[in-house]
Order: structure tokens, then sequence, then C-alpha cells
């Protein structure tokens, strides 16, 4: 039976048979970002790297690397928020 870490950051994670796997919430932020923001998939893979270095949420990585407006921010949190 799985369980939850890390879902403070807006990323859920499970374990299942001993390794973590991300969510299928986080799978549907990733494709958010893709689809409605236009980020590339380079611009997430940093932001994801750097808020497992950071230990931050990956919204907050991303608006305070450049990579989104603070509109877009809002707009994240917004989804995050109904998802």
């Amino acid at each position: 039976m799985g369980g939850l870490i890390g879902s403070d950051r807006g990323l859920i994670y499970s374990i299942q048979g001993g390794g973590v796997r991300m969510s299928n919430r986080y799978d549907r932020l990733i494709q958010f970002l893709q689809e409605e923001l236009c980020l590339s998939s380079s611009s997430i893979d940093l932001a994801v790297k750097h808020s497992k270095q950071d230990s931050g949420p990956l919204p907050m990585i991303l608006w305070r690397y450049g990579l989104v407006t603070l509109e877009q921010l809002e707009r994240i949190f917004d989804w995050l928020e109904t998802a």
C-alpha cells in the first residue's frame, strides 16, 4: 500500500514497492506548465532539480529563476487549489 510524502510543495509523491513515484497530480501539473503556460521541458527540469536541492516549492522556484511571471505564478497556485 502506498503512503504520501512531500505534499506540502504542491507535489505529491507516493511510496510503492520501496521506490518513490510522482503522483498523477504531479504529472498533471507538468502538463499544465507545458500546455497552458508554454514552459519548455528544459525549464521545468531545471526548476525540478533546484526544488529538490533547495527543498523549495516548485512554483516558487520557477518564479525565483525567472521562468514564470508573477501572473503565471498566480495561475499555477490557482490551478493547484482546484486540482
